[in-house]
């Protein structure tokens, strides 16, 4: 038996030979997992790489997925990233947590940059006890019950399957506490949507989640039974979305839970694949025959959501609406941007179709004014509007809403990991992992989706009294410029003029 030298106690002798025997015993394990690896990726036949480098190959997968956030912390400019720069980023994060968003020592933001808008400050700006509170405005005069919603800016369709049950929890309450409302997206009305007692808007996409027969059709019975919940005001149809338009939403079958197959009315642990379209509406005439049903059957206002590519059908629409009576028309119309969208998509539809909502958004308003029919349908716009610059931007064009889908999600906590469609999300924004959702803490986030409401709103309110307006609905085209090619800007009046109505329309009553 070894004893320890004089100068050592026996504890401390027995306690290094443990941590030698350990050293040895893991150098040992680490060699034999070496080996076999080594073994494994020589034999392999898949990866190119790892069979010509076995082991050392298998570094450039853990590069390659680390690379995703060491440029964003740190090679990456602040203007730098997509879809979202960390200077888009960090205001959100700082007006969730109601933090000072003031800058200093001038702009970091390239102003000649093409796209870039500039708002025309006049020279006597709106002083603070003439500013006034944007007025509610009503959604869907003609309907049994019509909505008046007291903001103009929203949470778009997020549905409970591509969102977890906490996120849809803090979003609910936070919702609540702005006074905006919640779009459940197209799963279905789950009691997560309910929890918070927000507005809510009820997304009826092509696979009728929520609303749907044995069959997949459009059920009345279910209808009613979702109106019958005080919270849902409107409905909204979707026709397509930013992230894919022209294909159906998919939820991975790793995210479908049974708690969520049972919402959706689908197997559980099975891909959900929503159709490309809705087979009852193959023309003007179908799409106003769904509006017409489902308005009758709730008594809520009802309208539709779509990407704009071709866009001679908005003209039918619009010509079909005036043979049926102006009652017959959509309640609004929630105009997505090409570059919108949080779900999971093929790379060929979320890169390279549909139109941008900088050009989608005056086409749509201007062809409703040209019908006549600009006051009788309401205008929302979505698709990467998380600042105010991009909001009110959107507002001199010509929308009545603003909706935003990623601007609270980083309201919540996301930091782009771009894991939304793999259930690893780190957040727990859009994991069904309980032990990832647990730092999702709802209570704490819907102060903050609260508070990221309330400094848009009020940052706003600052561009609009700069440019002499007393609130952001006052806002046109012509108090703002935008930046063409040649590094000159021109403005947004001369570059969308305003349309001249050429239907007389019949007021709301």
């Amino acid at each position: 038996m070894n004893l320890p030298p004089d100068n050592m106690s026996h504890l401390t002798y027995t306690l290094l030979q443990f941590m030698a025997t350990l050293f040895v015993y893991s150098v040992g394990m680490l060699l034999l997992v070496a080996v076999v690896l080594y073994i494994i990726d020589r034999c392999q036949t898949r990866h190119s790489i790892r069979r010509n480098f076995p082991l050392i190959g298998r570094f450039r997968y853990l590069f390659e997925h680390l690379g995703e956030f060491f440029r964003q912390y740190f090679f990456a400019m602040d203007r730098e990233e997509m879809p979202f720069n960390r200077a888009q980023r960090v205001w959100v994060y700082r007006a969730a947590k109601n933090e000072d968003n003031t800058v200093a020592f001038g702009s970091t933001k390239d102003i000649r940059r093409e796209g870039t808008i500039h708002f025309l400050n006049c020279p006597y700006p709106t002083l603070t006890e003439d500013a006034v509170k944007p007025d509610p405005m009503t959604i869907g005069p003609f309907c049994e019950k019509p909505f008046v919603s007291p903001t103009f800016f929203n949470i778009s369709g997020m549905s409970f399957g591509a969102l977890s049950a906490p996120a849809v929890r803090a979003l609910s309450r936070g919702a609540a506490k702005a006074g905006c409302w919640l779009n459940t997206g197209e799963g279905g009305l789950s009691p997560h949507h309910l929890e918070g007692g927000a507005d809510l808007v009820f997304q009826i996409g092509t696979a009728k989640y929520g609303v749907r027969d044995s069959q997949g059709r459009l059920s009345e019975d279910r209808l009613r039974q979702v109106a019958s919940h005080p919270q849902v005001r409107m409905f909204e149809i979707k026709l397509s979305q930013g992230a894919k338009p022209g294909k159906g939403g998919i939820l991975p079958g790793l995210k479908v839970t049974q708690e969520i197959a049972a919402i959706r009315g689908i197997p559980a642990g099975e891909a959900s694949i929503s159709p490309n379209g809705h087979r009852e509406i193959r023309c003007s005439a179908d799409l106003l025959d769904m509006i017409h049903q489902i308005r009758s059957v709730t008594g809520l206002p009802v309208g539709f959501k779509a990407v704009i590519g071709a866009w001679g059908w908005l003209d039918e629409l619009c010509e079909e609406i005036h043979q049926r009576g102006i009652e017959s028309a959509p309640d609004f119309i929630t105009i997505d941007s090409a570059d919108g969208g949080t779900g999971a998509a093929p790379m060929s539809l979320i890169d390279d179709v549909g139109l941008p909502l900088r050009e989608s958004l005056p086409l749509v308003v201007d062809l409703l004014q040209r019908h006549g029919l600009r006051e009788r349908i309401r205008v929302i716009a979505s698709g990467k509007l998380i600042n105010p610059t991009e909001v009110a931007a959107a507002l001199c064009i010509g929308a009545d809403f603003i909706v935003s889908a990623r601007g609270f999600m980083f309201a919540l906590g996301c930091i782009q990991a771009m894991q939304c469609n793999r259930d690893t999300c780190p957040t727990g924004i859009t994991t069904h992992d309980p032990k990832l959702q647990r730092g999702l803490v709802v209570t704490r986030k819907a102060d903050r989706v609260a508070h990221y409401h309330s400094q848009m709103e009020r940052e706003i309110g600052t561009i609009c009294h700069s440019c002499g307006v007393p609130e952001p609905r006052r806002l046109r085209r012509h108090h703002a410029r935008i930046v063409m090619a040649a590094g000159r800007s021109v403005p947004l009046d001369e570059l969308y003029p305003e349309a001249t109505p050429v239907a007389a329309e019949t007021p709301p009553p």
